[in-house]
């Protein structure tokens, strides 16, 4: 994250899978018999071969890209305790207004986006055994690249986003949900800072909340307060971490929806600039959101920190234009303050749920060759 004029390149954490792999986690997640010797082989390589092509494309900053996970923040009920079971819940405020439209776009063989699984216990952190196995097939994959663990990441789900996804039928009381939850991933938050990676948060509900169920028909200062209660959770949780290493992700939610419920960017920045963090990554691509890159210039990203626009679109199978790229990057360093150092991002990741790919997978590598080209043009104009 040098400030050296360069604009580096990264991704949001989740890549395709290959389809072997994918049929693994179908099988994992239906509760079918998974040989684990099988399994441990199949992500072994599918990391090594998305690592191996991350260099080929000539990301800066890259990660495992989430093999072995069902979804960005699902895979904790693997690494939770309490959590049991699944509960039929609402759609988001703007699917609710086109729900011939949602129901066709929320099918997957894998996972039920409309089922949430139950927290019906105490919430504990039990995944360290998985957590480590997912860090050390990261830092072998490194290793059999040449690539430092200094310019790798991984990505881990903030503590809101737990408690937005999973149904609470236990606690009884949001706030002790979420702090119990905040506590048991301080563990993972730990281990991937030990490991010596930078570790990306992803928290989408502190911008998608405008648009949930529960706050669309509410003031924004409703919304406001649920983020800003959120930050406090995550910044409790990251209390052993130091804030350097620690980049953040949030987004208006990775699928091709209306989204005309989302909240302003301008709105919501100064409540994000509270999170201990030093990157900061937000959608820019979006079609919905492309004009607000002037929130920066009304609330100035803090001193120290990179700003992670997206500028690749992660919703369609059209490839941007490296140009296009360039152009968008280059109205966001025009924004922000001289100095504030930029790396160039798609706006989520292109595997954000198991089964669900909006983009075609060979489009999605395509994109990022995109992003770099961009990136390189973008670096010219701007020295």
């Amino acid at each position: 994250m040098a400030n050296d004029g360069h604009i580096g390149t990264t991704h949001i954490g989740s890549l395709p899978r290959p389809p072997a792999l994918l049929d693994l986690l179908t099988k994992r997640q239906d509760g079918e018999d998974v040989d684990e010797a099988e399994w441990e082989a199949s992500v072994e390589e599918a990391t090594r071969d998305v690592v191996d092509r991350q260099v080929e494309t000539g990301l800066d900053s890259i990660n495992n890209g989430e093999q072995s996970r069902v979804s960005f923040n699902w895979y904790v009920a693997d690494r939770l305790s309490g959590i049991d079971g699944t509960q039929k819940t609402e759609l988001w405020a703007d699917l609710q207004e086109f729900p011939s439209y949602a129901e066709e776009t929320f099918k997957t063989d894998v996972i039920d986006l409309s089922e949430h699984p139950v927290v019906d216990g105490p919430i504990e952190y039990t995944g360290r055994e998985e957590a480590e196995a997912e860090i050390d097939g990261l830092t072998d994959a490194l290793a059999a690249a040449d690539r430092n663990v200094d310019d790798a990441f991984m990505t881990a789900a903030s503590p809101s986003v737990v408690t937005a996804t999973h149904v609470d039928e236990h606690y009884g009381d949001y706030e002790e949900y979420l702090f119990a939850v905040a506590e048991a991933m301080k563990t993972e938050y730990e281990l991937v800072a030990d490991a010596g990676v930078t570790l990306q948060i992803d928290a989408p509900e502190l911008l998608t909340v405008g648009h949930t169920a529960a706050y669309a028909d509410e003031p924004l200062e409703a919304a406001k307060d649920a983020t800003r209660l959120h930050v406090r959770a995550l910044n409790e949780a990251l209390a052993n971490v130091p804030a350097e290493q620690v980049r953040l992700h949030t987004c208006w939610g990775s699928y091709e929806g209306p989204h005309h419920l989302d909240t302003d960017l301008a709105e919501m920045l100064p409540l994000i600039y509270e999170a201990d963090i030093t990157g900061l990554s937000v959608e820019q691509a979006n079609p919905r959101h492309q004009h607000e890159y002037r929130a920066f210039a009304e609330h100035p990203v803090p001193d120290g920190w990179t700003l992670i626009p997206g500028v690749v679109d992660v919703k369609t199978n059209i490839i941007d234009h490296p140009e296009t790229i360039a152009d968008r990057l280059e109205r966001v360093a025009d924004a922000v303050a001289e100095g504030t150092p930029l790396v160039a991002a798609p706006d989520c990741g292109f595997g954000t749920q198991a089964g669900i790919g909006m983009v075609d997978p060979e489009i999605a590598w395509a994109k990022l060759d995109a992003l770099v080209e961009g990136a390189e043009i973008a670096s010219k104009r701007l020295a």
